[in-house]
């Protein structure tokens, strides 16, 4: 073999991401230099994220350059090795991006032990988004047994994980999806006390009142990963001293450089700041990549309740190389269910 497939970006998006602004493309099959490792992929993953770094705006990390390959967390099979921690047939994971091949330094890869269950779980539940719900959790949600927390995206995988790990705590968890469909999964799968279908309300006045309803002592934690609608249903219901771990805000993801206000929405900061004020509440962004030093910390404490079927997870399969980029635009859009992964 002495070529690869990779997915780059063709042209920033303006908006929604479309098809055109993706392209396959055939490249020559990298050689491992001096501490290398050449890996063949068998999934690789996607996420939100990923949106954010197809615009050329000032971020906490560099877009994607203009027919680079698009990035993405990987695992596969170790078919060449000039490291001495690694070997043909070992399973590494790695940031090799939307490829079906990619060669980096050993030092940057972390070698998989298929024994300890499917190793797509290094991509989700055991992987950046799990050790993401737990981190923003435990470090900026402060969760005590008895309070309320809710969380968007619920079926998710940071979601999935804020939900189960909130619930063995002791929590009151409500969960928010888009379908029904979800919020079955949220209740009756991860154990969530009740879901709410997001799509189901006109406006966040209506949301705001379902959710009033399931939370009647108020919401003391609000894990974000959507913002919009939700974000505006959720404020009025915090209660004084809430915390809100910001994880992500997947409705303006599409706004793009433009900014979220865009399209003559009414602006909402005033009345945000307010709140914030009125309810002192504790508002903290957190980028994932400042924690890693706990991301063994993490694996020790979860890794043994996802092998005992504490923490349970789902996975959405697209299969195809040349499927990423439609999977992509779908997860955008709420059409997964599960951490969405592509299988080559």
């Amino acid at each position: 073999m002495t070529e690869m497939q990779h997915i780059v970006l063709a042209r920033r998006p303006e908006g929604a991401p479309v098809a055109e602004d993706f392209r396959l493309e055939t490249a020559p099959l990298p050689v491992p230099g001096d501490g290398e490792v050449l890996v063949k992929l068998s999934h690789f993953s996607l996420d939100p994220y990923m949106r954010g770094r197809m615009d050329d705006a000032k971020s906490y990390a560099a877009p994607v350059p203009l027919n680079g390959t698009m990035e993405a967390g990987g695992v596969g099979e170790v078919i060449a090795s000039n490291h001495p921690g690694f070997a043909p047939g070992d399973i590494a994971f790695g940031m090799f991006g939307w490829a079906s091949h990619g060669c980096l330094p050993g030092k940057e890869l972390r070698k998989l032990d298929p024994a300890h269950g499917p190793v797509t779980a290094a991509l989700g539940v055991l992987g950046m988004p799990g050790f993401t719900g737990w981190a923003g959790l435990m470090e900026y949600g402060r969760p005590k047994a008895g309070e309320t927390l809710v969380v968007a995206a619920a079926t998710g995988p940071v979601g999935s994980m804020v939900g189960q790990l909130a619930k063995s705590l002791g929590l009151r968890v409500i969960g928010i999806a888009g379908g029904a469909e979800k919020c079955q999964m949220a209740v009756e799968t991860f154990g969530f006390d009740a879901c709410l279908d997001h799509r189901a309300y006109d406006d966040a006045k209506a949301l705001r009142a379902a959710l009033a309803d399931a939370c009647p002592d108020g919401i003391d934690i609000y894990f974000e990963n959507v913002a919009g609608k939700v974000l505006e249903a959720v404020l009025p219901l915090m209660n004084v001293g809430g915390r809100i771990p910001l994880c992500g805000m997947i409705a303006w993801y599409n706004a793009g450089a433009l900014g979220a206000n865009q399209g003559g929405e009414v602006d909402q900061l005033p009345k945000l700041w307010r709140t914030i004020l009125v309810k002192r509440l504790h508002v903290h962004g957190f980028i994932i990549t400042d924690h890693f030093h706990r991301f063994g910390d993490f694996l020790k404490q979860v890794g043994p309740k996802v092998a005992g079927g504490d923490i349970r997870f789902v996975e959405d399969v697209a299969v195809g190389l040349e499927n990423a980029p439609a999977a992509f635009m779908a997860m955008l859009g709420g059409g997964n269910t599960g951490k969405q992964i592509v299988a080559l």
